[in-house]
């Protein structure tokens, strides 16, 4: 199939009932952080069955469903973004130049379209699994650093979003550095959204790292924490010492 042909698929199986639900639970209304993004009606497992079925599509045509104006036709584009990256980064083909070319090649085409994803959803379902396996291989792509610091101070809340969610995969593979490099760059932001995530990963920290290192950052930066996000930082903490934490 081409991405033309996918796209016509995708908007035969419009569910507006389901349309509905998906545009009141997105925040589309004016104002609101997902205003003006559009939607088909079709849950995530519907999507990922697509996918399964469209890995043969030309990558260069990824960005024609990337750049739809449906939500759920962007997240196949991302779907797919992901497929080819998992596909390049198995144990053996690790240090493949030419595995290692695609991985890029993936990476590239995900930052340049990154502002697609512009809702959690598409930000959650794609940042860990590209860009945060991504921080775990070799790359020929530059300073790493450098390319995850301008997602994290870019003028754009998704962009933000990515540089954070990304450490989930780094936290379950033991490196910290990442999360506590981006948790205390975002820990002032303004948008709930980036609170939760931000929270959301000090709690993976705590939960496959060290809880002792969840409880020294808590120690220095407590008293300029949105209460958001420590509430889920503290999340898979025993009552008691919440309600510590919550006093403080």
């Amino acid at each position: 199939m081409t991405a033309s042909e996918i796209i016509l698929y995708m908007e035969s199986l419009r569910d507006e009932k389901q349309r509905e639900v998906l545009m009141r639970f997105f925040k589309t209304g004016k104002g609101e952080y997902g205003e003006g993004d559009d939607f088909l009606g079709l849950k995530v497992p519907q999507t990922r069955s697509i996918v399964k079925n469209v890995t043969d599509l030309p990558f260069e045509e990824i960005p024609q469903l990337l750049d739809n104006h449906f939500h759920e036709i962007r997240l196949c584009g991302l779907l797919l973004l992901v497929w080819h990256f998992e596909k390049n980064a198995t144990r053996r083909l690790v240090y493949d130049n030419d595995a290692i070319k695609a991985r890029d090649k993936t990476v590239k085409c995900y930052i340049e379209n990154i502002e697609r994803a512009n809702n959690w959803d598409l930000v959650d379902l794609s940042a860990p699994k590209i860009l945060g396996r991504w921080l775990l291989l070799p790359t020929s792509l530059g300073d790493k650093t450098t390319i995850m610091d301008q997602l994290a101070t870019a003028d754009n809340l998704w962009r933000q979003r990515v540089s954070m969610v990304s450490t989930w995969t780094t936290l379950r593979a033991g490196d910290s550095d990442w999360c506590l490099r981006y948790a205390k760059m975002h820990l002032r932001h303004p948008h709930d959204l980036m609170n939760k995530a931000v929270g959301w990963m000090l709690r993976e920290m705590g939960k496959h790292i060290s809880m002792d290192l969840l409880r020294d950052f808590l120690r220095e930066h407590i008293h300029e924490m949105p209460r958001t996000t420590l509430r889920y930082a503290i999340e898979k903490m025993m009552d008691e010492e919440r309600k510590e934490w919550l006093r403080v």
